[in-house]
Parts: C-alpha cells; structure tokens; sequence
C-alpha cells in the first residue's frame, strides 16, 4: 500500500532521536535568515538620514552606528547558519546511516529466493542511492524552507511598511515566479520525475550486470553494444533525462528567473507614476528612500525565490527516493510464528506440496509429496525446469509453499524458528561464493565461533590439504590477494569445509560437482561421503552416476514427481529415468572425431 505521509514526516521517522537536533537546526536557521534582513533595514535608515539632511552630508548622524549594526546582524546570520547547517547535516547523516541500516535489517528478513529477482545493483541502487538523496532534503532543503518561510514573513511586513504600492510591485514579481515554478514540479511532471529515477535504477542494474558480463565480452569479441538492456538503459535513461531538463523545465525556469532577476524593474513605474504627487506634497525625498530600499530589496526576494525552487526540487527528489527506498522495505518477509516448535529428528517430508513463482503462470511444483527419513539420500532428477532446485529451496525456507506443507522433523517449517531451522540444514551449492578474506574466515563463515583446529579439522574433511599446501600462508591466505586464486573445483571444496564445520544434520546438495574437472570431481565425492554419513540429505544430480547410491530417487518432471524408487527398480522401467539413463551413458561415451567438426557417438 502506498505511503500517504509527506516526504518530511517520513525522515522524520527515520531519523528518531536525531529529530530533535534537525529541528533545533531548523529553528537556527529561521533565525539566520532574519537576522540577513536586518541590514536592509540598516541600508533605509543610511539612505532616509543621507536624504534628509542632503546636500550637506557632513552633518548626518549615526551612519557609522548603522553600518556597524549591518555587519553586526550579517556577522550574527553567517554564524547561526552555519550552526543550522551543522545540526541539519549531522541529523542528515545519522537519518540516512538510519534508512541503510533499517533497509539491510529488512532485507536480512526477506526469503533468500527475494534475491534471486532483485539484483544487487538495484536493491544498491535503491536503498544506498535513495539515502543519499535524502541527505540534500535534509540537510539543505528543509533549512532553506523553514528560513525563506521566515524570509517571507519578515519581507512582506517589510515589503508593506515602508510604502505598500512598491512592496506590491515587487510580490507580484515573487508571484509570477512561484506559478512558473510549481507548474514546473506539480501534476503529471511529478510522474515523470518518477519515471526518470526508474530509468537510473535500470541503468545502475544493467551496469552492474554488463561488468559482471566483461569476460563474456572479451572471449566473443563484443563491444558494449552486444549487451543490449544496458545499451537500452543508458539511451533511456538519456531520452528521460533530456525531455525533464529541456521539455519541462526549460520554459518555467526561464519565467522564474527572468522574474525573480527582474523584480527592480516592476518597481521602476510604480516610482515613476508616485513621483509627480510626492513632489507636489513636498514628500519626493520620502518617495526616494522607499525606492532605494525597494531597490536593494529586490535582490532578496530573487534569493530567497531560489532558495524555495531548490527546496521544491530537493523535496520531489527526496520522494522519489522514499519511493524507491520503499521497494526495500516492503520486500516479503519470512513470518515467524509466535510460538515456536523444536523438530524431532531430522526427517524431511512434503506433504501435498505446490508452489508458483511470483508472475508465473505454472506451478513449478505441483502437488508433490515425498519422506526423507533420518539418515536417508533421497535424490531428485529430471529434466531442467522440473523442479528440482524449487523443491531443495523450499526445505530452508527461500520460499514459502503456495499449497500444502514442507515438515522438518515432523514440524511445519513454518513453526520452527528460522535460525533453529537454519542450524539444522547445510548446504553445498553448484556455484559458491567466496569471501575476499581468509580461507580461514570463508570456513568459518558457517560457525564464527569456531575454534582454528575444528576449521582446519572441517578442511581435512573436505579433501583441501593440497590447496592449503600451495598457499604461501596457509590458511591465513587471503583469497584474490596477489594472484592468489582458486579453481571452480577447488573452491567447491572450501565450500564444503562449511558444510562439515556447520556439523548440521540435513544436508542439501545442489549439483555440488557441476564445476569440478575428473581429478577434483573425486575428492569432492571422498568429502561428500564423509559430510553426508548418517545425515539426512537431499540430493540434486544431472549427472546420474551420482545417485545410482541413492536410498530413494524422485523423478520431477513439469513440477510432479512421475517416478519414484531405487536405480536398479528405475531402469527395468519403460520411463523417464531408464531414457535419462540410457541418454547419460552415451553422453559418457560421447568424444570428438578426428575428421572436422563432427562428432561420433562410441
């Protein structure tokens, strides 16, 4: 649901016991900007004395005395604003450190299966950009609203004081200015303003994509162009950027400055028309006071009109990166139920299970049931798009079921703490992340607590000492330091030094060979054998030599399982799995002839 609360009533909430110092600053600087008016008082009362006692100058009083109280008051304005600033900037920082670290809280409680729709370049983007966005509102905007609404105050008590013809010509300047302005910033332009932050979001999103894709790009002799969404976003983002600065703001930006630059020019035939009558009243040197002072006060309202169009602006931008900053915070949230459960033992089963992607049409699972029992490897086959990785992401919570139940140790996933379910499952992936730390630090990742020999223990385990042994600091070895990498097999490996630190009982193993060549392919599977003993484990496979060990195999194909047994009981059936198999065995056999660029099946 859409946020309702203005922009300023927003950060004021993320600001929290910061408020206090924001309002304090601004407060000072209303101060400020009257206490920067003051001097044009001064100016008048030099400029009545001068003309009262005109030609004979010399015999003026107090001009000394009101040129020391202008400096006094302009001294005194510098000094308390630059105290406003202060306390504006530093409730800036600590709202926007407040907005980052409320949106990581956030996101640390999305369902992991969140991140694999949202890139990090957009969820950065959003979150660490829309914070900074916030920061000119707070920190700029807000104190120059606050001090020209004090400004406005002070000017049209003066702008009426002195001679109300003249302080009416140079508000109806102020007024020409304002509609220009706000009909450049109101109605269907703030949906475009929306549109343009949309488009920086898109691009910060295709860059980082397009980076990440550089090898691709060099091994295919491609240019930028070849990566077409981000060659897109840029030129969108330009289109976008063009028809805001040019097609929207270029007229009422023309009209507000001309006006505002202008104001002196509309007191000119206000002079002029009063002139004749205050001459014949005796009151011309009156008359020209008031227009000295009219003159040099136009300069104010042209500063302060500025100051207003760049506090509109600040605040339409930091809206749109409140809105962006929502897309964050309103990211799903795994539910955590009041009164937990505590499994009891370490089964798995899915009872009547389906599950739908978010804007999917199909079920990915649909209506599956299956039990893991303690201790036992129930593999899961199929084709790509079978559901397989869907029905492994469900165990751990990325995703809640759509239909139906996932249990772990007869509990509901649903009802058991999520830290207490996470505890109780390890995983070992196709593609690990490393850390650029450590390999020390990478392991230890899955239980920071653990001491340096059960780190080294789990490294052992996990078939590593080779790759130990060729780090010129061991384990100490910071990873992509000084050409200091590892191979995809060798990190498998570390990353399944985790898997036997973590020490859980449920493990789940998603294609954990897929990058590993012949030589590492059978340390993995050495590890594997010692991680996974009297452990409930879950097994994603495409390369069926892998689960012909099995206790259970679960054939998924279209999101149901169509098959299900042991391998001997799989192939004597005329199904899919005996086809899977009989293709797996010549893909094995499968090798490159030596006459071109064929290739024969022996």
């Amino acid at each position: 649901m859409k946020n309702k609360k203005s922009p300023v009533t927003r950060l004021m909430e993320y600001a929290g016991g910061y408020k206090w110092l924001l309002i304090l600053g601004l407060a000072l600087s209303g101060v400020a900007m009257i206490l920067g008016m003051a001097p044009y008082v001064c100016i008048w009362l030099v400029v009545r004395e001068l003309v009262r006692v005109s030609p004979d100058w010399s015999s003026a009083a107090d001009i000394a005395g009101y040129g020391w109280w202008a400096f006094a008051f302009a001294f005194g304005g510098i000094i308390v604003y630059f105290a406003a600033l202060m306390c504006t900037h530093l409730a800036a920082f600590r709202t926007a450190m407040n907005i980052r670290k409320q949106g990581i809280r956030h996101l640390m409680k999305a369902p992991l299966g969140f991140f694999d729709n949202n890139a990090s370049g957009l969820l950065r983007n959003r979150l660490d950009g829309g914070a900074s966005e916030t920061e000119t509102l707070l920190a700029h905007n807000l104190a120059d609203i606050v001090g020209t609404i004090a400004m406005f105050i002070a000017m049209l008590v003066l702008l009426f004081v002195f001679d109300w013809r003249m302080g009416l010509a140079c508000l109806v300047a102020a007024i020409i200015s304002c509609v220009a302005m706000f009909s450049m910033m109101g109605g269907k332009n703030a949906a475009i303003m929306q549109e343009y932050q949309e488009s920086a979001d898109a691009i910060s999103k295709a860059g980082t994509e397009y980076v990440r894709g550089i090898p691709v790009v060099k091994v295919f002799q491609q240019t930028v162009y070849s990566f077409k969404a981000f060659k897109e976003s840029i030129e969108n983002y330009s289109a976008k950027a063009e028809y805001f600065t040019d097609g929207i703001c270029r007229v009422p930006q023309s009209v507000n400055l001309t006006f505002t630059e202008g104001a002196f020019v509309f007191v000119i035939p206000v002079a002029l028309l009063l002139a004749p009558s205050a001459l014949a009243s005796g009151n011309l040197a009156e008359l020209i006071t008031n227009f000295a002072f009219y003159a040099a006060f136009s300069a104010v309202i042209s500063t302060a009109l500025a100051k207003i169009m760049f506090a509109a602006n600040g605040t339409m931008l930091a809206n749109t990166a409140l809105a962006r900053i929502d897309q964050v915070m309103e990211a799903p949230e795994l539910t955590v139920t009041d009164h937990p459960q505590v499994p009891q033992d370490n089964c798995v089963e899915f009872v009547d299970v389906s599950f739908t992607y978010e804007g999917a049409d199909l079920p990915a699972l649909d209506h599956v049931s299956f039990l893991a029992e303690p201790g036992q490897t129930v593999a899961l086959v199929g084709p790509s798009g079978g559901g397989k990785t869907t029905a492994a992401s469900l165990i751990p919570r990325f995703w809640d079921t759509t239909e139906g139940i996932v249990k772990v140790g007869g509990v509901d996933v649903r009802e058991i703490n999520p830290h207490v379910l996470m505890d109780r499952i390890a995983f070992v992936f196709q593609n690990n992340r490393l850390f650029k730390t450590s390999i020390l630090e990478n392991v230890r990742a899955a239980r920071p607590g653990a001491a340096r020999e059960e780190v080294e223990r789990a490294l052992a385990v996990s078939q590593c000492e080779d790759i130990i042994k060729k780090l010129p600091n061991g384990i100490d070895t910071v990873i992509g330091t000084e050409g200091t990498y590892l191979s995809g097999g060798e990190q498998q490996r570390v990353a399944l030094a985790r898997a036997v630190l973590k020490a859980a009982p449920i493990i789940v193993l998603d294609e954990a060979t897929a990058f590993a060549d012949p030589e590492n392919e059978m340390l993995i599977q050495k590890a594997l054998k010692t991680l996974t003993k009297n452990k409930t484990v879950i097994m994603i496979a495409h390369r069926l030599s892998a689960v012909v060990g099995a206790d259970k195999i679960l054939v998924l194909d279209g999101g149901k399982i169509v098959q299900e047994g042991i391998h001997e009981e799989l192939v004597k059936e005329d199904g899919l799995y005996a086809r899977m198999w009989e293709d797996y065995g010549k893909a094995a056999q499968w090798k490159i002839s030596g006459k071109g660029a064929g290739a024969d099946v022996q």
